[in-house]
């Protein structure tokens, strides 16, 4: 039986190869091979469709529930504030620095060696599918989201993300809308009472000032904020329109389709357009035995008000994951060694109480 220490040693080594091998969005292709590599030496078999890889345990039974173990390979583009180098993956002072260390390599080699920790285990409660997923930062098409059609059926899923290893029982949905305001274009010497920009404004106080009534114990209040504003060209010339982007981050109170509908509602002089209202809001009750299991070992739960792969899922779903949210994105980032330790122990932990 594979150790846990050699696990660990092998998830850290992994995560090494990973940072200093480029993974943007859309190009995880090899980073894809190096998640390969890993399954062909512990031999246990794997799929892959297009830069997602995927594995289910040696004694899948289609008759138990299965719990997905999820986790995402491709990286943001590293900032201009770096001061060290993002691909080279060097640990100093306790901290392994590169690009995607914490966002979420650490998180993604943890529950990978968890599951191969599980993966020749017999009688089983849950079966076990491993998705390692390409596209999360960039919520395109080629992700997770793809694969919900490929592998068996979800009942529950962890999701990868750094969270302290803390219990993220709700995560906030997302939808982005584009408004316009129209009005008359005109030479700003001449009289105009439809002015677009002084049409937007009652636009933009409403959006400032409107409270969403449902507020959910994890998550809180719906939060509504302009982010953009884009209208005219010259001094003189009063512009046809005016479109303003509205970031909208919706609670488990709310569907997606609901915010649409009530943003249009409201806005009635203006066009209101969803992007897209697939990035749901998720939840899990705290009355599950996967969240009950983190409790008894000592882990807090909260509302998480950042987007991840939870958002294309419709079973209930937990993030939980080594490292912390605060240092995603960032000049320099880094996730502690002993994070990544503590987060696999704490894994098999979690999944012992359970499986």
């Amino acid at each position: 039986m594979i150790t846990i220490d050699t696990l660990t040693q092998s998830a850290i080594k992994l995560l090494k190869n990973l940072i200093e091998t480029p993974s943007f969005s859309s190009e995880e292709d090899p980073t894809a091979l190096l998640l390969e590599r890993w399954f062909q030496r512990f031999e246990i078999p794997y799929n892959r469709y297009q830069n997602n890889v995927w594995a289910t345990n040696k004694s899948f039974d289609t008759a138990k529930p299965t719990l997905l173990l999820n986790s995402h390979h491709d990286t943001v583009k590293p900032n201009s504030g770096y001061t060290k180098n993002p691909f080279d993956a060097h640990i100093e002072d306790g901290k392994l620095y590169g690009l995607g260390s914490n966002d979420a390599g650490g998180c993604l080699v943890s529950l990978l060696a968890t599951f191969t920790y599980f993966y020749d285990w017999d009688s089983l409660a849950y079966n076990l599918v491993f998705v390692g997923s390409a596209e999360e930062e960039s919520s395109g098409p080629n992700g997770l989201n793809s694969m919900l059609s490929i592998v068996p059926k979800i009942d529950v899923a962890i999701v990868g993300e750094p969270t302290q290893m803390h219990l993220a029982v709700a995560e906030k949905g997302l939808v982005v809308f584009d408004v316009e305001v129209s009005g008359t274009p005109s030479h700003a010497a001449h009289p105009n009472e439809n002015n677009a920009l002084y049409n937007a404004i009652p636009v933009m106080e409403w959006i400032k000032n409107y409270q969403f009534e449902q507020e959910s114990e994890a998550l809180g209040r719906v939060k509504m904020t302009l982010t953009q504003i884009n209208a005219g060209q010259q001094h003189n010339a009063v512009p046809a329109k005016v479109v303003m982007v509205v970031d909208v981050r919706v609670n488990d109170c709310y569907s997606n389709a609901q915010i649409v509908a009530l943003l249009q509602e409201h806005l009635p002089n203006a066009k209101v357009t969803a992007r897209s209202t697939n990035l749901n809001s998720s939840s899990i009750s705290k009355n599950h035995p996967l969240v009950q299991a983190g409790i008894e070992l000592g882990r807090e739960t909260y509302g998480s008000p950042t987007l991840s792969d939870q958002a294309v899922l419709s079973c209930p779903s937990l993030k939980l994951g080594p490292g912390d949210s605060t240092r995603s994105h960032t000049a320099d980032e880094f996730i502690y060694v002993h994070e990544i330790e503590e987060g696999i122990a704490l894994y098999i932990q979690l999944l012992n109480k359970i499986l």
